[in-house]
């Protein structure tokens, strides 16, 4: 009996609680309450309008998006067409080598006895004041009246030629003596038994040999005959000039004035400062080394 009063269960249910019909309805009421709820909810959405404002803003805010998607970013891979412009305009300058300085000068070759600072030529200054301008022609005549009596020669010269006549005097430059005798004759120069050209090959130490008797007026007239040791051969020159000036004045003692005026009677006395003790030379000192 009591194997038929308990329910079958049946095969696939075995091993498994078996609801009964009242949890089953509560289940479903369970259910149909939440989907209730939902329905309810969409409904007051529905009926209920937008307000103004959210009218207005809600277009606008489905459209940005919209307007975000179309303009892209421009990546660093693809550059803006202003930089490559810019860079396309700011290409570097050449290098140019950097000028020599006098590069644009010329070589000046000036002849003898050409002055190469041009002051021979008159300058005249466009600013100055007639009064400073006619004191300066008036000074500037006065220099060149001096240049010219200078230049010409002496004219009171009076010098004995008898046949005997024989002036000597010793000249001095540096470590050049010079021993000097002035003679009636056509102007020839005898030194050390040569003649003045090849023993002054230089064309200045000659015309400097010369002035003495061109500036008395005796170049042709008397013959010089001179014995030099010692120095250079522009000391030599510097003491044959001092010994001709002082046999001149052997001869005239009225020409001390002028002699004296033109520098001929000045002994140089210009020469070579001697060494000293501890230096190379007169003032050159040895390297110094501090360490």
């Amino acid at each position: 009996m009591a194997d038929e009063d308990t329910p079958q269960i049946p095969d696939d249910a075995q091993g498994h609680a078996v609801p009964s019909e009242d949890a089953k309805e509560i289940a479903g009421s369970a259910e149909d309450a939440a989907l209730e709820a939902l329905q309810e909810a969409e409904e007051a959405t529905v009926d209920v309008p937008p307000a103004a404002g959210e009218a207005e803003h809600a277009p606008a805010a489905q459209e940005q998006p919209q307007l975000h998607a179309e303009v892209e970013p421009p990546t660093a891979a693809q550059p803006e067409p202003e930089a490559e412009e810019w860079e396309e305009e700011a290409e570097p300058a050449p290098r140019e080598k950097p000028s020599v300085p006098g590069a644009h000068l010329e070589v000046d070759i000036v002849p003898e006895g050409v002055d190469p600072l041009g002051r021979a030529e008159e300058y005249v200054d466009p600013y100055a004041l007639e009064e400073d301008v006619e004191q300066d022609g008036e000074a500037g005549a006065g220099a060149g009246e001096e240049e010219e009596v200078l230049t010409e020669p002496i004219s009171t010269a009076a010098i004995d030629l008898a046949s005997g006549a024989r002036y000597r005097a010793t000249g001095k430059r540096k470590t050049a003596i010079a021993r000097v005798t002035l003679r009636p004759g056509s102007g020839v120069y005898l030194i050390n038994g040569r003649t003045l050209e090849e023993h002054f090959p230089r064309i200045t130490l000659q015309r400097n040999i010369r002035q003495p008797l061109e500036t008395v007026g005796y170049q042709e007239r008397m013959d010089v005959v001179a014995r030099l040791h010692g120095g250079g051969i522009s000391a030599q020159a510097g003491a044959l000039r001092h010994g001709v000036s002082r046999a001149l004045l052997e001869a005239d003692p009225n020409l001390r004035g002028e002699l004296k005026r033109r520098g001929f009677l000045t002994r140089d006395s210009r020469a070579k400062e001697r060494k000293k003790a501890g230096l190379k030379k007169a003032r050159k000192r040895p390297q110094f080394s501090k360490r």
